[in-house]
């Protein structure tokens, strides 16, 4: 998400409207239904986790513990336990 100043973009009358509503403040505009991106999809951070959530669980099930896992990743225990457990249940 980028900022762009409201000067440059929007006419006078309707920048002249919005300034009755907020004047001087960040205003956040959603994106139309049909722009919507799902999480990870602009830099592919969900095939990153679950390539990486694959191996956990796979390292686990030969025989990785917990605690090995939560080093070598640097996550918390609890959270490979919850990966492992989710993995599972799908």
């Amino acid at each position: 998400m980028g900022y762009k100043s409201a000067n440059d973009i929007l006419p006078e009358g309707l920048l002249d409207a919005v300034q009755e509503y907020v004047d001087g403040e960040y205003l956040y505009i959603p994106r139309k239904e049909g722009n919507k991106k799902s999480w990870g999809e602009l830099r592919k951070s969900k095939e990153y986790f679950s390539a990486r959530n694959a191996e956990i669980l796979n390292k686990h099930q030969a025989g990785m513990s917990v605690k090995e896992l939560s080093k070598e990743y640097y996550l918390s225990i609890k959270t490979i336990y919850k990966i492992v457990a989710f993995l599972k249940s799908g």
